[in-house]
């Protein structure tokens, strides 16, 4: 009997290890707990960081926690990386991060306080540090952009740098997507030669959400489309020879599994320079969930075919498998 028994635990023993070692193979969907939304990748150095928003009520959006992972399976949390004490104009709704390296120094945009008029205090801001994980000082004691133009609610921003060393900043919500020039310093932003300042690329079908990356020489934009509660919340994309566009829609290249989770949105792409493997990193619903926040970070493949078109993305529940810097 005691031998018996010893057989059976060393059999449970053997298929816990090898569930184990099964869970290691992939970074698994979602790839941290929490309710996180509107996720921001970035590679800094050896390791791969996700910055996403902190997703609750408005009121208790108040700080940023970041991730980081050597292998995109095992995750860091660094909390509070960034939080209203160190921004005192930012009061809730502290949302969709994006992160820039510059000269040794780590530049983190953001949006506050969900402005809905010219006269409300809030918009884009500007947070640095020394470290990734923070933590992240406001850089200019206000907003850096504080006002509606082109109809765009200055909020969903995105940092890009540009094959020239020309840094820009792509935002805006209510449909309408403007791009700006910022200073070599980040403080301010500055007139394109045509002495405008704020441009509007705004491509049909976008809600929110810019991203963009270069491929081959083109400019891949992206974007949110839909209801960032509801089920038709989604991703599409256009390539231009410019950053400022034109910026003409081809697809839409992530959307809901009703099998898997629904709503996903709002995303960020990555990739790995030695494998170059891309990765697209976005939120969604998990099924069942009906309350609007509850959301979750995830990763999947991103692929291209023979014409550089973007294929559309399967979300999955295994994620994606290791991979080091």
């Amino acid at each position: 009997m005691k031998k018996y028994q010893l057989l059976l635990c060393l059999s449970f023993l053997a298929l816990s290890l090898s569930a184990q070692k099964k869970t290691k193979e992939t970074s698994g969907n979602p790839i941290f707990p929490g309710w996180y939304a509107d996720p921001e990748g970035a590679i800094f150095g050896k390791e791969y960081w996700v910055y996403p928003t902190y997703s609750a009520k408005y009121e208790e959006q108040t700080f940023m926690d970041a991730y980081s992972s050597k292998d995109l399976i095992t995750w860091k949390k660094h909390s509070h990386i960034l939080d209203t004490s160190n921004v005192k104009w930012a009061k809730k709704a502290v949302w969709a991060p994006s992160i820039i390296k510059k000269e040794n120094k780590y530049y983190l945009f953001f949006g506050a306080n969900d402005i809905q008029n010219n006269n409300e205090t809030g918009g884009i801001g500007v947070a640095v540090s020394n470290k990734p994980n923070g933590p992240f000082k406001d850089l200019i004691g206000k907003p850096l952009i504080d006002k509606f133009h082109n109809g765009a609610q200055p909020i969903d921003q995105y940092v890009f740098k540009d094959k020239d060393g020309q840094h820009y900043l792509f935002y805006g919500g209510w449909s309408h997507c403007n791009v700006v020039k910022l200073s070599d310093d980040f403080k301010s932003i500055v007139p394109f030669p045509d002495g405008t300042t704020y441009k509007e690329v705004t491509p049909k079908g976008y809600v929110e959400g810019p991203f963009m990356f270069i491929k081959d020489g083109k400019y891949y934009f992206m974007w949110s489309e839909g209801g960032w509660t509801g089920p038709d919340y989604s991703v599409a994309y256009a390539i231009a020879d410019s950053p400022l566009g034109p910026f003409k829609r081809i697809d839409k290249i992530l959307k809901q599994d009703a099998s898997i989770a629904t709503g996903a949105g709002h995303h960020s792409v990555i990739k790995n320079p030695k494998t170059g493997d891309y990765y697209i990193i976005y939120h969604r619903r998990p099924l069942g969930e009906t309350n609007g926040n509850h959301r979750v970070t995830c990763i999947d493949k991103l692929e291209f075919d023979e014409n550089g078109l973007i294929k559309p993305v399967k979300i999955t529940f295994e994620g994606v498998g290791a991979n080091r810097l």
